[in-house]
């Protein structure tokens, strides 16, 4: 390691504006992503997307990029959706493409969003705009309290595994997928100090090592990154 810095490993890119910000800490950032996410753009996945966009509907979101699959179908639409959500990226796009105002509720996961969902909503139905490889959580609990859930496939994630050679202070992890996809070739020594998003990336990396997690305070790649600089300033 570089003598007098920290290095730490971000398992997606982030804002070059922040990892400057961390630099001049004496802190260095390495980028590189374990996941790549292509959005599903056959015939009928396009067609129940513009289905959706006419019906008045309670929508979910859980991944920016799933919202980034929605919106390449918008062209210029403002559908009549009450819309629940998790993670800072991810609200921040909904507000852009669908407004402030059509964002009825956040949470911080997917089980919490499920049961925010629940208690204040009144639909009988939502469509979960998603991934192949969503967790459970959020339909099992609605489903659970008795809303039925259309689960549409909008995006597809890849495991892009490099083998990494370098020694790391911390290591940050956004997602199951991407904890899978580095531990597939990685091991970590027993003092690198491992940050996850949320309790789900938290429970996956448990599944391959005994190292010192530490949980995300706030859903967001920026919160996380700053949580990691706090720690080790």
């Amino acid at each position: 390691m570089e003598q007098n810095k920290i290095n730490i490993l971000s398992t997606r890119p982030l804002n070059k504006s922040l990892v400057n910000e961390a630099k001049e800490a004496g802190i260095l950032i390495d980028e590189l992503s374990f996941i790549e996410t292509e959005p599903i753009q056959d015939i009928a996945t396009q067609q129940e997307i513009e289905q959706a966009y006419l019906q008045s509907s309670t929508v979910v979101f859980t991944s920016m990029n799933a919202v980034d699959a929605v919106i390449a179908w918008q062209d210029g639409q403002q559908p009549d959706w009450v819309i629940y959500c998790m993670g800072n990226t991810t609200s921040q796009l909904i507000k852009e493409y669908f407004g402030e105002q059509s964002i009825a509720g956040t949470a911080g996961s997917a089980a919490e969003l499920a049961e925010l969902i629940a208690e204040e909503s009144d639909a009988d139905e939502v469509i979960f705009f998603c991934g192949e490889q969503r967790r459970d959580e959020l339909p099992a609990i609605l489903r659970s309290k008795g809303i039925d859930v259309q689960e549409i496939l909008v995006y597809e994630t890849i495991h892009t595994a490099h083998q990494i050679s370098k020694a790391y202070h911390g290591i940050l992890f956004y997602s199951p997928s991407a904890v899978s996809s580095f531990f597939s070739k990685n091991k970590v020594p027993q003092q690198t100090i491992l940050f996850a998003i949320g309790h789900t990336t938290a429970t996956t990396i448990q599944q391959y090592c005994n190292n010192t997690i530490i949980v995300g305070k706030a859903p967001g790649k920026e919160e996380l990154v700053r949580q990691a600089m706090e720690y080790f300033s």
